[in-house]
């Protein structure tokens, strides 16, 4: 298939738990104009025309009915692996998964999956349920004293564009001095980088020693945010990035709140004031 300007990948098994990703991703599309592809994987050779004719009459019917382009795609292959390939092969934007929340996750991290979703160069939107809301009014942005937590902002400024988003840094209760310093350097640098864009935002900070994650989550439930922004970790000492426990808890929540994965970018760690 030949590369769209703007596309959108949504893995399809042919459940509910597919339409809800497709949901998103329709919503996402009438917006910064993109096609939306539909990936569903094959066992072997024999079942891909017979899935081909079954994924396309879904794509057209979804056409039709939501009025946006729609294509398929079938190949033989490993659903994660599958989906990362493709996504870059095609250039999709971003890569919108449906799961079963925490039961789902739970296969999701006793396999290779997550660090298939770590390791990809397209960021992943993970989905529990349908869009609660037309657009991403709000998004939450946990903000710490890594360095990786930085290129968040990249993409908030993306969505934003789009979506005249407002976006709520949530900083955590930090006693540690050095940490603290670290993590209002990333605040200020954030604060900088989002006035420069005129995207508007608001800081709240957390006033009680807790998991990070868990406050993210309730915070998140409590503004009614539409999404949240989580960046994979890296490895000490090797390539590959992975989720951590706490991001794990986030993209499962039991609030059912999208999460999208985001990679770090060798080149955004070069700018000034990134630790």
């Amino acid at each position: 298939m030949e590369k769209t300007t703007k596309s959108i990948l949504v893995p399809w098994d042919f459940t509910g738990v597919a339409e809800n990703a497709l949901l998103h991703a329709v919503r996402l599309v009438k917006t910064i104009n993109a096609t939306i592809i539909l990936l569903n994987i094959a066992n072997s050779k024999k079942e891909e025309a017979s899935a081909l004719e079954k994924l396309e009459q879904v794509a057209s019917d979804a056409s039709k009915k939501y009025n946006v382009v729609i294509k398929g795609i079938v190949k033989e292959g490993n659903i994660f692996s599958s989906i990362k390939e493709t996504a870059e092969e095609i250039s999709s934007t971003f890569v919108i998964m449906g799961t079963h929340g925490i039961k789902g996750m739970q296969k999701l991290t006793g396999s290779w999956a997550l660090k298939v979703i770590a390791n990809s160069t397209v960021p992943f939107i993970v989905v529990q349920g349908k869009p609660e809301h037309e657009a991403f009014a709000k998004i939450v942005l946990p903000v710490d004293f890594s360095q990786e937590s930085k290129e968040k902002l990249r993409w908030a400024v993306y969505i934003s564009a789009y979506f005249k988003t407002k976006m709520f840094l949530f900083i955590p209760f930090i006693a540690d001095t050095t940490l603290l310093r670290r993590t209002k350097a990333n605040l200020s640098f954030a604060r900088n980088y989002l006035d420069e864009r005129d995207v508007p935002y608001e800081i709240t900070v957390s006033q009680q020693k807790g998991k990070f994650s868990e406050q993210t989550i309730k915070y998140a439930s409590e503004i009614d945010a539409d999404m949240i922004m989580i960046m994979t970790t890296k490895q000490p000492r090797l390539t590959d990035y992975i989720f951590a426990a706490n991001e794990q808890l986030i993209i499962a929540n039991s609030s059912k709140i999208p999460v999208m994965c985001i990679n770090p970018r060798t080149d955004t760690k070069k700018a000034t004031g990134f630790y």
